[in-house]
């Protein structure tokens, strides 16, 4: 089963897998708002103002390369190697996989100034791709709708809160993009956009707890591999670290992870080492531990990976050993900045 699960988890990655290309449009620049559809059906729309799926005739298939996409299992919109920086998607396989799950499908391309149109059974063509009329100039983006299979599915009934759910976390860790969702069956809609992005998303989880400064936020980009990280302490015994590589919950940790432990423990360390804020005991200075700085932690990391490597029973853990340095250089970089120009918040954290 190329989406792991034919139960309502699998029936709502549908929509992700569709969503994922229109966030890596946005992600490469071309793409800011996204609807997500649920109709009275219980088929899905999702429409985007990307660049649109070329439709153009596909130099080894020798077919439109939209039909390609549609229908190609990993083809994607990915033809040209540099031109999509990275791509989501656990499963990565792509809306031709949506389209083989489903019952039916209808795709419609705004593209060089023209609409394209092609509809599918069982992710089969119906026809060629067809041009269907003019739109203006500049006027671009992908709409495809689907109903997913009933004889696949074991339900095919979407439930709002489970799409809005991942929708809300895509409109966080994507801070350029608003995303609409909307549920034609009971007229409900919500609209997500956070400027503030990832730091809005720490505030967000930390709703019931108490913050005792404002959120720390880090940012950079080392050996092509962006790092977006925000944090903040709470009143809280406990952590509450999210990680995520191309917009995936990395549910296990990984890699980023462990860079940003071991930049957290280091940093806050040599900080308190330099400016005598150990306390002594007959015994010596009490040592610090990674566990000491992350009591009441609440962090998002967010790092943007070429090719990631998966690991780990659910395939939700980072495997790729080049960005725990990344990670760690970046963290103990910026940190140490942020704890010499905040001697307060840093005393702070330490005392804790």
């Amino acid at each position: 089963m190329y989406i792991g699960d034919v139960g309502s988890r699998g029936l709502h990655h549908l929509i992700n897998e569709v969503v994922d290309n229109s966030i890596d449009e946005a992600l490469a620049g071309y793409n800011d708002r996204i609807i997500v559809t649920i109709n009275e059906d219980d088929s899905v729309t999702v429409e985007d103002r990307g660049r649109g799926i070329p439709t153009d005739m596909h130099p080894v298939e020798k077919r439109s390369a939209l039909e390609v996409v549609m229908t190609v299992l990993h083809a994607g919109g990915k033809f040209d190697k540099n031109s999509y920086k990275v791509s989501g998607g656990l499963h990565g396989v792509g809306v031709s996989v949506v389209n083989a799950l489903s019952e039916w499908c209808k795709v419609e391309v705004k593209r060089n100034g023209k609409k394209y149109f092609q509809e599918y059974k069982k992710g089969e063509p119906l026809s060629p791709v067809k041009e269907v009329g003019k739109v203006k100039a500049g006027d671009t983006g992908t709409k495809v709708t689907f109903k997913p299979d009933g004889e696949i599915f074991k339900t095919t009934k979407f439930k709002f809160e489970t799409v809005i759910e991942r929708m809300r976390e895509l409109a966080y860790l994507n801070k350029e993009v608003t995303i609409k969702v909307k549920d034609k069956r009971d007229n409900k809609e919500e609209i997500y956009h956070y400027k503030g992005g990832i730091i809005e998303f720490v505030k967000y989880i930390d709703e019931a707890r108490k913050p005792l400064f404002k959120p720390i936020y880090i940012e950079g980009e080392k050996d092509n591999t962006p790092v977006e990280i925000a944090f903040e302490y709470t009143d809280a015994y406990s952590e509450s670290i999210h990680t995520y590589v191309n917009n995936i919950n990395t549910i296990e940790g990984g890699t980023h992870l462990v860079g940003f432990k071991t930049a957290l423990t280091r940093t806050f360390n040599n900080y308190a080492a330099k400016n005598n804020l150990i306390k002594e005991t007959k015994k010596g200075k009490i040592q610090l531990t990674g566990d000491d700085f992350r009591e009441g932690l609440t962090a998002v990391i967010s790092v943007k990976v070429m090719e990631p490597q998966f690991e780990g029973q659910t395939k939700t853990k980072l495997g790729n050993s080049e960005v725990k340095s990344v990670v760690e250089t970046i963290v103990g970089e910026k940190l140490s900045e942020y704890l010499e120009e905040n001697p307060s918040i840093a005393k702070k954290v330490i005392e804790k």
